[in-house]
Parts: structure tokens; C-alpha cells; sequence
């Protein structure tokens, strides 16, 4: 049999199918899938005992590795050893020509969604790309088994088009599409996988360095895979030209914000003025950075709210950096005592007490100072240091106001509660009579 069928061919294929000789075929198929599995849990634990990270998205093995990339085609490359092994020797061969572009249908759709789940981890439009490319894949192996694909390419084939000095056919445009699909998913496959060896490790201001650097070299490579899509298409490069006119005009005119944004997230990261890590406060916003992206930036608030501050805002607007040269915050925290209390004696306990409370900084200590003498009372204000404020500062505040009114209670001091407030409430037999309401019955 020839390598591509015909629909002459199935009628023999099928006859081939129901001959004894398909059960040998059927035995080294399920050789191959034992062999292919056996080595990729090999590699994978090769892979383990090396140091290498555990991905919770491994592009080559999966979750649970025969949903990786390997695994196909590890089976797409054994299959055809076997189908050349039977050939020499003899064999008809009917199971493996079938199982073949199974395979292949397999690894192309596997390939695709790592590819795409890897690149765009939270994006719902990639999850209808992922279902078109299988239904794609599955279409074109039944339509190759039925021997219906190499009549229906010569048919597309006729279905043409003058474009200028160009004739394109429907045959050029699909065939063409479909390889700069394939470009674009093996171009953001190496980007992935370079992306991820930058920011392996990496930390602070490494890690925003590193963010540079895989943003680039993403944009990089994205740019060098849409031009050779677009040649693989049958476009003109040349045309680009007035295609990048058009952009710069776009861009002038519409564009002036999205491309801010991204000037600005890289400035952002190249003077690492903001670092992932930081403390930062943005209109009134309070928060962790947890990612510096292209266009925007992500704040994480101790509540769990996160923030998506476009990086011109960043840039245009004053932000708090509370760990920009120095992670140390000073936290405060202020009560009120009677007019007798011993404030010189009760300044030290205070010290004692708040320098004990996990988190707080012993250098610089904390300090108690007598901040308002009032008819109420007498105001303390406690003043204190962190060096995580990541961690939280309602919970260190806390932990340490307890640890305050339990001094308090220890010394036999009690918290003023303010001046007290006389009401003068009139019994009700000398309250006045009211007069009866207007028409009301007498």
C-alpha cells in the first residue's frame, strides 16, 4: 500500500483490517504505548533526581504524563520504526497505517495546548482555540483514513484568485495557515521555555531584571514568528511597509494609551523604581507587587483584593514605595491613661513589653512618648518597627496592643474612658400634658 490513501484504497484497507495478521499489528501497537510510557516515566524521573522543577504545566509531560508532549511522540516515532520493521519483513500493514496519523493528529493537539496553557495560563479566549485545533486535527485524520482529504485538497486547488500579480488558491490560504499556526505555536513554546529559565530562582530586583529580559525576548521572538507566518501565508513582507505606516498612524491617534502603558512597564522595569516584592500605596490602594507585566501591574492587598494599575499611572502619579531602599515601616498605636498614672515608670514597662512581641524590631527599638496632655486624660503613643510588612500590619498591631493592655492590667492601670457625660431625664408623672391633635374626638 501506498503511504497516502485514496478512496480506492479503503475497501482493501478494510479488508486488511480483518485478516489475523492485524492482531500481530495490535500487539506491537500495544508494545509501542507500554515502551513510550515506561520511557517517559524514566525521564521524568531522571528529570526529578536532577533537581529539575516540577511544573504544575510540564509542556513535555503533562500532569500526568501521557497528557504531555512526549508521550505522542515517543508513540508517533516507535509506530514508525515498527510499520518499517513489518514492512522489511514482509507483513502486511493495516493497524499501523491507521494508528499512525492518529498519532500524529494526537501530538499536534497536545503540542498545541500546552503550548497555548503554558503561554496564556488564565486566558478563556485560549480554551476556544485549544477545542478548534482538536476538532481541526481529529477532521483531517478521519478525512486521510477515508482517502476524501486528497480529493477535497485538488478541489480547493481550483478554487482560485488573481491578488494583484499573485494567484492564491483556497488550497494556498489553508495549507499556509495552518503552517503559521504551527510557526506561532513553536515560536511561544521556546519563549515559554526561555521565559521560565530567566525567572527560575530569581528574586527582588533580580527577578524584575529577569522580567526585562523575558518580556523582550518574547516580543522578540513573537515578532521574528509573525513574519515567518505571514511569508508561509504568501504575504508580501514589502507590504509591511504600508502596514506600519498605518500602525504609526494608529497609534498617533488611537493607540496613545495602550502604547504608554507599555513604554512605561518597560521603563518600570528597566530602573527597577518598582520591583515585584514592594510595598507599595497607589491611590490610597495599599499592597504587594505580585507582577510587572508589559501593560499593567498587579497589587495584591493584605484583604486578598488585588489591583491592575495600568503602568502609566505608575509612572505619571506619585506612588508610596514603603520598601524601596529600606522594608522597615513604623507602626503606632495610641491610648489613654489616667491623670495619676506614673507615665516615667510606665514608659519602660512599655518598652519592655512591646520589644517582646514576635516581629517587632529591636533595633531600631520602639519607643513611648507622651504625645497630648487632655481633660480626659493623659495620651500615649506607642511607636514601633517592622521589617515584613508583607506579613500584614493589623496583626503585629494587634499582638501588640494586647500585649500593651495586659501590661496595663499587670500594673493596675485602667484605660481612661473619657469625661463622663450626666443625663437628666424627665419622670414621666412631670412630664407636660400634650394637647389633643386637631379633630381628634373629643
Amino acid at each position: 500500500m501506498t503511504s497516502t490513501l485514496t478512496p480506492q484504497d479503503f475497501p482493501s484497507l478494510l479488508a486488511a483490517l480483518m485478516r489475523p495478521s492485524s492482531l500481530v499489528e495490535l500487539a506491537v501497537l500495544a508494545g509501542v504505548m507500554a515502551t513510550s510510557w515506561l520511557l517517559v516515566r524514566l525521564l521524568q524521573g531522571l528529570r526529578e533526581r536532577s533537581g529539575g522543577t516540577q511544573a504544575r504545566l510540564s509542556i513535555w509531560f503533562g500532569t500526568h504524563l501521557v497528557d504531555g508532549v512526549l508521550f505522542p511522540l515517543l508513540m508517533l516515532a516507535l509506530a514508525h520504526v515498527a510499520r518499517r520493521v513489518l514492512l522489511d519483513l514482509g507483513q502486511p500493514v493495516a493497524v499501523l497505517r491507521l494508528a499512525i496519523p492518529v498519532l500524529l493528529s494526537l501530538a499536534v493537539i497536545r503540542l498545541s495546548v500546552r503550548v497555548l496553557s503554558a503561554a496564556f495560563p488564565s486566558s478563556a479566549l485560549m480554551r476556544v482555540v485549544e477545542r478548534t485545533i482538536s476538532w481541526v486535527a481529529w477532521l483531517g485524520m478521519v478525512l486521510w483514513v477515508t482517502g476524501i482529504l486528497p480529493v477535497l485538497l485538488d478541489e480547493l486547488d481550483d478554487i482560485r484568485w488573481k491578488i494583484g500579480a499573485n494567484t492564491l488558491s483556497l488550497r494556498n490560504l489553508i495549507e499556509g495557515g495552518l503552517s503559521a499556526s504551527l510557526v506561532m505555536v513553536v515560536v511561544l513554546w521556546i519563549s515559554a521555555a526561555l521565559e521560565a529559565r530567566l525567572l527560575a530562582g530569581a528574586s527582588g530586583a533580580q527577578l524584575s531584571l529577569r522580567k526585562v529580559a523575558a518580556n523582550a525576548l518574547r516580543a522578540i521572538l513573537l515578532f521574528v514568528g509573525l513574519l515567518m507566518a505571514l511569508s508561509a501565508v504568501g504575504i508580501d513582507l514589502t507590504a509591511l511597509s504600508v502596514l506600519g505606516g498605518a500602525l504609526g498612524v494608529g497609534i498617533g491617534l488611537g493607540l496613545q494609551k495602550l502604547a504608554a502603558n507599555y513604554v512605561s512597564g518597560f521603563v518600570i522595569l528597566a530602573e527597577r523604581s518598582l520591583r515585584i516584592g514592594d510595598i507599595v500605596n497607589v491611590g490610597g490602594f495599599e499592597g504587594a507587587i505580585t507582577d510587572i507585566t508589559t501593560r499593567y501591574t498587579v497589587i495584591r492587598a493584605p484583604s486578598g483584593r488585588e489591583s491592575i494599575v495600568p503602568n502609566e499611572t505608575l509612572i505619571t502619579t506619585a506612588v508610596q514605595n514603603l520598601s524601596l531602599a529600606d522594608r522597615r515601616v513604623l507602626l503606632s498605636t495610641v491610648f489613654v491613661v489616667g491623670h495619676d498614672t506614673d507615665v516615667e515608670r510606665l514608659r519602660d514597662r512599655l518598652i519592655e513589653t512591646v520589644v517582646a512581641v514576635p516581629r517587632v524590631l529591636a533595633d531600631p527599638g520602639p519607643a513611648a512618648q507622651l504625645s497630648r496632655l487632655g481633660a480626659d486624660g493623659l495620651e500615649l503613643s506607642v511607636h514601633f518597627w517592622i521589617d515584613d510588612p508583607e506579613n500584614g500590619q493589623g496583626n503585629v498591631r494587634s499582638e501588640v496592643n494586647l500585649a500593651i493592655l495586659a501590661r496595663l492590667r499587670h500594673e493596675g492601670i485602667d484605660l481612661s474612658s473619657g469625661p463622663q457625660v450626666l443625663r437628666l431625664e424627665t419622670p414621666a408623672a412631670l412630664s407636660p400634658v400634650t394637647a389633643p391633635a386637631a379633630g381628634s374626638a373629643r
